[in-house]
């Protein structure tokens, strides 16, 4: 199916990433996890992203992404 949808509608579900590296990576593994069982993911956005902090030091990235795909 093409990038582009100019008819059908679009479904957004909202799941939050979560890694000890960066907020990129935490982006990163909210997608490739969702992709394990939805097919078709067309776009996400990043809405929120928030960190963990222990003894002063960042040690969990999490990002809240909205992501899309095209319902069949």
């Amino acid at each position: 199916m093409s990038d582009f949808i100019d008819r059908g509608a679009i479904k957004v579900i909202e799941v939050i990433g979560v890694s000890d590296k960066s907020f990129e990576d935490a982006v990163t593994r909210a997608v490739a996890k969702a992709s394990e069982s939805i097919s078709g993911i067309t776009g996400v956005e990043v809405v929120n992203m928030n960190a963990r902090v222990t003894d002063g030091k960042v040690t969990q990235f999490r990002a809240a992404c909205k992501l899309a795909f095209v319902v069949k």
